[in-house]
């Protein structure tokens, strides 16, 4: 069983930044696959970044070049740094977690364990 708990969000304006932190519990995080999504209201859950347990990344049309995943192993956390914020990266952003593997995890069906997400608000 692994819990997720994101921080970081909050309120910034268009083209500031913010790094959100998912802190996960137990002995086994490097094992893991992690990611980030976003749910703006009215829209279905989006994929932002991923990165496996050997600490590759992939991103969403959305994140690429502003964006960028990382994770410490030791510290159990997988980070989000967001950078050049617009008004379309509002939304709530989810970590998820699934144990490692050798194929790509870009869709949410594909996680097992789900945080309870933190509000990104962008305001012009």
């Amino acid at each position: 069983q692994v819990q997720l708990v994101e921080s970081g969000g909050g309120l910034v304006q268009a083209g500031g930044s913010l790094r959100l932190s998912c802190a996960a519990s137990g002995r086994t995080f490097s094992s893991y696959d992690m990611s980030w999504f976003r749910q703006a209201p009215g829209k279905a859950r989006e994929f932002v970044a991923a990165i496996s347990s050997s600490g590759s990344s992939w991103y969403g049309d959305p994140a690429k070049g502003r964006f960028t995943i990382t994770r410490d192993n030791t510290g159990n956390t997988v980070y989000l740094q967001m950078r050049s914020l617009d008004l379309e990266d509002t939304a709530v952003y989810y970590c998820a977690a699934a144990q490692g593997s050798d194929y790509i995890k870009l869709y949410d069906y594909m996680y097992d364990y789900w945080g309870q997400g933190t509000q990104v608000t962008v305001s012009s």
